[in-house]
């Protein structure tokens, strides 16, 4: 029932260079190009966890062999997504501590500290294009932008609590309402995923549909319940941490309380 009701609204809506990688100098037909990315080599605990906690979202692939195919198509996708930094170990100590049995990707990301792990003997015919979306559907960030892509990711986090901000990104206003919208999702971290949707995006008037929200209404929040879609919605005339701090805790507090009213319920039933 719980996943048929996440992926129906699923399908609704469907610092430097120890960090991100460094440029190496690749030899081509036309010259040398000097800005190709490689994954950073970590060799020991340390370095992997201080790689881990130094951003949002890393991946990190552990290998037993260098050699083996998969790392070559691994280093392909450094180059397609230059915004996530990679890393690459092959470590027995560091595959070890991390639980490593078989070549694995792993994606860390901070908004929920979870880590998704892709197996390699797992995926027949496993290929940079596969690698790929694995990081672009689990890249979730303190605010992620809604796209069928990262909805995959949205639903499967262990969050089932979501906040929507709908709001036409080519406002002036913009930046300085992400601002303030990144640092309320600080505040929640564990809690809620903060969720931007572009109004202006193809297909993502149907999110403003399902909230039953009109342009005039924008820009608006909309807290969404996965497990029973619960939902309350505020639109706005300003962004500030302290309003949409209030809109959350407010809409938190009536989760809670729905559960204790429901646990109490069940408990009754129980005694008759």
């Amino acid at each position: 029932m719980r996943s048929s009701i996440l992926w129906g609204f699923a399908a609704f809506l469907l610092n430097f260079m120890f960090f991100v990688g460094y440029a190496e100098e690749v030899p081509t037909s036309e010259g040398t190009v000097k800005d190709a990315r490689k994954p950073v080599l970590l060799e020991d605990i340390a370095a992997i966890e201080a790689f881990i906690n130094a951003a949002e979202v890393v991946v990190i692939g552990f290998f037993k062999d260098l050699e083996r195919p998969e790392v070559s198509e691994f280093r392909i996708i450094v180059q397609n997504i230059p915004e996530v930094p990679f890393a690459i170990s092959n470590s027995s100590q560091v595959l070890s501590h991390y639980n490593v049995t078989r070549n694995t990707i792993s994606l860390f990301r901070e908004v929920d500290n979870k880590r998704q792990d892709v197996e390699i003997e797992d995926i027949k015919g496993l290929d940079a294009d596969k690698l790929s979306r694995f990081v672009r559907a689990n890249e979730l960030r303190w605010v992620t932008e809604y796209n069928p892509m990262t909805a995959v990711g949205l639903f499967e986090s262990v969050v089932e609590t979501h906040l929507l901000l709908l709001t036409n990104k080519s406002s002036p206003m913009h930046t300085e309402r992400m601002n303030k919208y990144r640092e309320a999702a600080k505040l929640f971290q564990g809690k809620l995923l903060f969720i931007l949707v572009d109004i202006l995006a193809k297909g993502n008037d149907r999110v403003m549909s399902y909230f039953h929200l009109k342009k005039s209404q924008l820009p608006a929040l909309a807290a969404y319940h996965t497990p029973d879609e619960e939902q309350e919605v505020l639109s706005l005339d300003d962004i500030s941490v302290e309003i949409i701090k209030e809109f959350c805790d407010g809409f938190l507090q009536k989760l809670q309380a729905k559960e204790k009213l429901k646990t109490e319920d069940n408990v009754l039933k129980e005694e008759l």
